[in-house]
């Protein structure tokens, strides 16, 4: 089963590529819960969330690896990267590369997608973060 454009669009225009005409995929009260944050109500609060990771990973990058459907529900394997250039996740910018896997679980209504549930390997994150700090020092 193929990935849905929703989801691919999801991440390659938004997540990728910053681009923040969400109202196209999102729906009016879109409610995003993400590893890496407190929950997300409606396009303001999601694109904050987006900012606030994208400012802190340069060159982010969302792959999907696997994704399967079953309608109104899509589920995706996802791998996580950037290079940290500010304060993430209570570490010091050391200007290196990060990466973590993840889950996302997407809900979609009317066309657009109406909730997304994010899980990430924050463990595996933590641990990336707190070596390359180590190894810039």
């Amino acid at each position: 089963m193929s990935t849905p454009s929703l989801v691919e669009h999801f991440y390659a225009d938004i997540w990728n590529a910053g681009d923040e005409d969400v109202a196209r995929l999102l729906a009016a009260d879109f409610v995003f819960r993400g590893s890496l944050g407190t929950p997300a109500h409606g396009h303001g609060e999601f694109l904050a969330y987006v900012r606030s990771i994208r400012t802190s990973l340069a060159n982010y990058h969302c792959e999907i690896l696997e994704c399967v459907t079953e309608p109104p529900k899509a589920f995706a394997r996802m791998r996580f990267s950037g290079v940290q250039v500010a304060p993430f996740r209570s570490f010091a910018p050391t200007g290196m590369k990060v990466e973590w896997d993840g889950a996302a679980l997407f809900t979609f209504r009317n066309d657009l997608i109406s909730e997304l549930w994010v899980l990430g390997d924050l463990a595996n994150l933590d641990a990336s973060l707190q070596k390359n700090a180590q190894t810039k020092s």
